[in-house]
């Protein structure tokens, strides 16, 4: 029996002894793969770190230092997310969480910022290191820094679609763009736009005098000159820009080869808005000539122009209508913009020489102001005036606004004229004032724009004219229309608000054309609604007319606004709105439009007719 024990302990004693050499072994086989990856880590290129499971730095190799400047003790102080772009920090994370899941670290790509602020492109991969247990323990993450490489791939990229020359898109990203467009288009009717293809007039003369070097700087130049006459609201050029992702919405100036460029304009709704950026264009290249080893060398471009609304299979062949109008305006002699529509050439033409024409009118001072008279029906004393805007055109003698306030409005040359027609009413309404007892009450309507009504200005103008003129704020009136203040209720109500809080008064035109709603008309502080002419006009003979006119006459009166018949033409119409109790009138059947001079002689009159009565 003691025999067998004292075997037994012996051999749990050799037991013992073996099992502290495994351990001694095994903890000199760690010492040593840590010393291994010690001199790995320290000497590798790649940045080598060790985490644990709440991504806390255990080791950072000395290749931090060297790729992000960052010490050490500088690492030890953040989290091992600290650092990572802020939209990448979830994606890092997850890949973490996958790894330490499956014991499978992917390659990941992501942003992490360097000390001195700018931000390094990482490509890293995750091992994982587990317990006795097989519970993963740490991380370890080999980060590469593939900036430069990456850089590297997006010049590629950029090539690909940029014309090396002038940085410009090319011609592949150019027909990306223009296919976008015409599929668009093809989605939605309602959207437009407009190529333009720009030929540098005898460019290839001048490249084979002056040589192809002072060629390319002459491309350099005008590639330059385009893009500093092209605005905000008529594309977006791209020299910068990579390959667009599909679905963006931008437009494209492209170097198309050779001395061709194109340009691609989106949201244009009518042909004078393309050719008036093509005319824009030539101006910027004609403007002063290249500078060419010392000689200068005037420069002139022909222009193409295709819509989007000419009927067109295949985006392609927007283009070649485009091409085809171009060598057409190279035909005609250079220097010239043709569309490829015959009907809209002439439309677009006509509409930038009355655009030019505006212009010309407003600095010469060729518009003028009339005033129509309001009648009391039942007196037939004058009661107030309406101003009206004509252009006193020097060849075509008298134009109606009908003929020009839609292009003045477009244009923004319609905030200009309503400032002038707005200080010249206050100006003639105080001279009238003065003129007579009588008139020290008369009130003036003025009809404003949208344009007038959206500009910042617009309270500030209004508020400095009838100081200037030193008149009453109640004698004068703006007249809205209705279309203008349904199109937006609630700035309506603003705008409306302010001008009552400067004294004036507020009429509501063409009321009855409309959709206005009773919930709004309630709410707006109006003086006057103007029924609509159209309704006025068939009054005699349409029953539909009369209702209505009868149905905004009670509103009128239940609101308590007045209420003015617009386009009065014939006593039938008159007694009509007599019985259906309509006091106030404007049109033809009392006057026409008058000049200050003339409407100052029919106030007058009118004035001592009822002093006679």
């Amino acid at each position: 029996m003691q025999f067998w024990m004292t075997y037994l302990l012996s051999a749990l004693a050799v037991l013992l002894i073996y099992q502290q050499w495994q351990l001694m072994r095994y903890r000199a086989q760690l010492k040593h793969r840590e010393e291994l990856f010690r001199i790995v880590a320290e000497n590798a290129a790649d940045m080598i770190a060790l985490v644990d499971v709440k991504g806390h730095r255990l080791y950072n190799s000395p290749a931090y230092q060297k790729v992000l400047g960052y010490s050490p003790e500088e690492l030890a102080k953040t989290s091992a997310f600290e650092q990572i772009h802020p939209d990448d920090r979830f994606r890092v994370l997850e890949a973490a969480r996958e790894a330490r899941r499956t014991g499978v670290g992917q390659k990941i790509e992501y942003r992490i910022r360097h000390k001195d602020g700018r931000w390094r492109i990482l490509e890293s991969a995750a091992s994982t290191i587990r317990d006795g247990d097989g519970e993963v323990q740490k991380l370890v993450i080999v980060n590469r820094d593939i900036t430069d490489r990456k850089h590297a791939e997006q010049q590629l990229e950029r090539n690909l679609f940029h014309d090396v020359l002038t940085g410009l898109p090319n011609r592949r990203l150019f027909l990306d763009r223009l296919q976008h467009n015409f599929a668009r288009a093809q989605r939605d009717p309602a959207y437009h736009y407009s190529l333009l293809l720009i030929d540098l007039d005898g460019f290839k003369n001048l490249n084979g005098t002056f040589g192809s070097p002072a060629g390319d700087r002459i491309l350099r130049d005008a590639a330059g000159r385009l893009l500093s006459s092209l605005r905000g609201e008529d594309t977006v050029a791209r020299p910068d820009a990579a390959r667009p992702e599909a679905g963006s919405p931008e437009s494209v100036l492209s170097r198309f080869g050779g001395d061709e460029f194109a340009i691609l304009l989106e949201g244009t709704s009518d042909p004078s808005d393309a050719m008036r950026v093509a005319k824009r264009m030539q101006g910027a290249l004609a403007v002063s000539p290249f500078e060419i080893d010392g000689s200068q060398v005037a420069a002139s471009a022909s222009i193409g122009i295709a819509l989007s609304v000419s009927p067109a299979p295949r985006a392609e062949d927007v283009l070649q209508d485009a091409d085809i109008a171009l060598r057409r305006a190279k035909a005609l002699g250079g220097a010239r913009c043709e569309v490829f529509d015959e009907t809209m050439h002439s439309r677009a033409e006509g509409r930038l020489r009355l655009e030019g024409a505006l212009r010309r009118a407003l600095d010469q001072q060729q518009f003028r102001l009339f005033y129509q008279p309001i009648i009391q029906l039942d007196t037939q004393a004058v009661v107030g005036l309406e101003a009206l805007l004509r252009w006193q055109h020097p060849e075509h003698g008298l134009v109606s606004p009908d003929d020009f306030l839609e292009v003045a409005e477009d244009t923004g040359l319609m905030i200009a004229i309503s400032d002038w027609i707005l200080r010249d009413v206050c100006r003639q309404l105080r001279i009238w004032q003065l003129s007579s007892p009588a008139l020290s009450q008369l009130q003036v309507t003025i009809n404003s724009s949208p344009r007038q009504l959206a500009h910042s200005d617009f309270l500030t103008h209004l508020r400095s004219a009838i100081q200037e003129a030193a008149i009453a704020p109640a004698s004068l009136q703006l007249e809205i229309p209705e279309s203008t203040a349904v199109a937006n209720l609630s700035a309506a109500s603003e705008i409306f608000a302010h001008i009552k809080r400067l004294g004036l008064r507020l009429s509501l035109g063409d009321f009855g054309a409309g959709f206005c709603s009773l919930t709004w008309l309630r709410r707006w502080p109006l003086d006057e609604i103007k029924v609509d002419r159209s309704l006025i006009g068939t009054l005699a003979t349409d029953r539909y007319s009369r209702d209505t006119v009868q149905l905004i006459l009670e509103l009128a009166r239940s609101l308590n606004l007045r209420a003015v018949a617009e386009g009065v033409e014939t006593d039938l119409q008159v007694d009509r709105l007599r019985k259906l109790g309509c006091h106030l009138a404007q049109g033809y059947l009392f006057s026409r439009p008058l000049d200050a001079d003339r409407a100052g002689q029919f106030l007058l009159h009118h004035v001592a007719k009822a002093a006679t009565k």
